[in-house]
């Protein structure tokens, strides 16, 4: 409708926003490795702080990995984790300085102001979260659904599948085409004039 404050049309808002929901239970279709590199190719455009890139994505596929990771997620999620058709561990690379003399040439310095250990990983944890969010969005996109999950053992998973790697290990996401009563009921959510004010 002419004027209206949303560029995207109510069918995207509804596929992205309104009508998803994290999924519980999904079908047994297989997600191929096409599916989510398109995925990736999307959402790798959205915006970080100084371009930075570090998302790391190990995706569990076979029914030997499958069994590592189901030991490292607490019981509750176990079921979610064993039926889902794709499961995703995600990390955030601590080494993503090195990175960013190519993903943000025109400050050849900038590697620099991650030299402080806590600064470097705050950065690495505060960014990756948002390639979570992105990488979300475009599940949904990909007319898929997503189940993140945070519980789980991160050291135990980063040793299974970041074997000496200089990463912290953030999330685990559960990809496919929702199954039976995956979705719960749609729980509310805080108001505008609860959440924002002008000064």
């Amino acid at each position: 409708m002419a004027g209206h404050p949303l560029a995207l049309d109510e069918a995207a808002q509804d596929l992205l926003f309104r009508e998803a929901r994290t999924a519980n239970t999904f079908a047994p279709t297989h997600i191929g490795d096409e599916h989510i590199e398109a995925i990736y190719d999307l959402v790798k455009w959205g915006p970080t702080s100084m371009n930075q890139q570090p998302m790391r994505v190990v995706l569990v596929r076979s029914d030997e990995s499958r069994r590592a990771l189901l030991q490292h997620v607490l019981e509750g999620n176990r079921d979610k984790v064993a039926s889902a058709p794709l499961v995703a561990v995600l990390a955030a690379d601590l080494s993503f300085p090195d990175t960013l003399p190519r993903l943000f040439p025109h400050a050849p310095n900038a590697r620099r102001a991650y030299a402080d250990e806590d600064a470097r990983r705050e950065s690495a944890v505060f960014n990756t979260a948002l390639q979570l969010g992105y990488l979300i969005i475009g599940i949904r996109a990909g007319g898929l659904a997503a189940g993140p999950i945070a519980g789980f053992d991160p050291e135990g998973v980063h040793k299974e599948f970041f074997p000496g790697e200089p990463v912290l290990v953030t999330s685990i996401v559960n990809i496919g085409h929702p199954g039976p009563d995956a979705f719960s009921a749609r729980l509310p959510r805080l108001g505008y004039r609860e959440v924002v004010r002008s000064v």
